[in-house]
């Protein structure tokens, strides 16, 4: 839906703009888009994730724009983004490519090629840090960096998955080999095919993403605490096919974080009487940038909608899908402060009118 359009006086409405706009700078100090660029990390990541729109430079200029309001500059850049040409779609990636930055796992102490705990807030403490009122023009505290001799290359590393695969825990879905759907030319039509499902929750907004996967865990869904199989931050290379006879062209990589879920689930397939075995089924996420907090709760969505339960609202994709879209959510939220004053009077004109036939 989107609503934004409104009639009124152009004169107060322009004034009012001017005003929007002027408010920024009533201190007389400004701030520089690339000092938003390389102090906002997380936040130009979440909003390149529910922009779905891969660019650090754009996404600083809409936080100034929209002045660090994240829905204003989330719209600001999907509408930039429908105007650029669509030159390429990319060739399929394997995320086994990626250049792995941090790759944790919350179900094995040991995996191959070892655990990265990388650059994470986990372990800090939540406490005000006073020193950052002073400018620093570079790192303050030294890293103590050790050689280390690893097994695998960081673009090399093996999948947890391939480890249960092989004890015979866990069955790989059939490859789908249809070409996806894209929500950003096509409506989501439901039920949602399962490319539609992972379009929307990737760029679905973080906080209602992170609500309903919470809510799916409470108890309103699989009550059950999914175990995290592998977290992997890093720089994932995308290729291109111009259909020119020389293969694919590498046209750079991009940051993502990536999350297996593991769901402990009947084994469908198991024809022998009596119960059934257990099998670990996938929950998948993966979103823009570093946000590991939206990509697990992705995770316990996509399994939610993937096997979903009769009269659960987590796995009604209509629900989910719909509702955690950040441009349509508070669109349509945000137009009911505008003029609305035709509909509420004729509200008013059949209080009334009953009103006068009871007496």
């Amino acid at each position: 839906m989107g609503y934004v359009a409104v009639k009124g006086g152009a004169h107060a409405i322009n004034n009012s703009v001017l005003l929007y706009k002027n408010r920024r700078l009533e201190t007389g100090a400004d701030i520089d888009v690339e000092n938003i660029k390389t102090n906002m990390r997380q936040l130009i990541n979440q909003i390149m994730s529910e922009a779905s729109f891969y660019d650090r430079d754009t996404a600083a200029l809409a936080i100034k724009q929209a002045e660090g309001n994240m829905e204003e500059a989330v719209f600001l850049m999907r509408a930039h983004r429908s105007t650029l040409p669509r030159l390429y779609y990319s060739t399929t990636t394997d995320t086994r490519e990626m250049f792995v930055e941090r790759r944790v796992s919350a179900s094995f102490k040991d995996i191959p090629g070892g655990q990265i705990l990388g650059a994470t807030s986990d372990f800090t403490h939540r406490l005000l840090d006073d020193s950052l009122n002073e400018m620093a023009e570079g790192p303050t505290d030294s890293i103590d960096y050790k050689e280390v001799q690893f097994n695998y290359a960081l673009n090399k590393l093996p999948k947890v998955i391939d480890y249960l695969e092989e004890e015979g825990l866990f069955v790989r879905e059939p490859e789908d080999n249809n070409e996806p759907d894209d929500i950003t030319k096509k409506a989501i039509e439901y039920p949602s095919t399962r490319s539609q499902r992972l379009q929307a929750l990737t760029r679905g907004q973080t906080g209602a993403v992170t609500s309903l996967g919470y809510a799916e865990i409470r108890g309103y869904g699989i009550a059950s605490h999914p175990n995290i199989g592998e977290c992997r931050v890093g720089q994932q290379p995308v290729h291109v096919d111009l259909d020119d006879g020389y293969g694919e062209y590498f046209i750079g990589d991009f940051e993502v974080t990536e999350i297996d879920g593991f769901m402990p689930d009947l084994d469908e397939d198991d024809t022998d009487a009596g119960e059934k075995d257990l099998m670990i089924k996938i929950g998948y996420g993966l979103v823009f940038g570093q946000n590991e907090t939206k990509a697990i709760a992705m995770s316990v969505l996509d399994y939610s909608l993937e096997h979903p339960e009769p009269g659960v609202a987590t796995s009604d994709d209509e629900f989910v899908l719909y509702h955690i879209d950040s441009v349509e959510s508070t669109g349509f939220i945000s137009h009911l402060k505008l003029p609305h004053y035709v509909t509420f009077q004729s509200k008013l004109d059949r209080m009334r009118q009953g009103k006068g036939e009871k007496q």
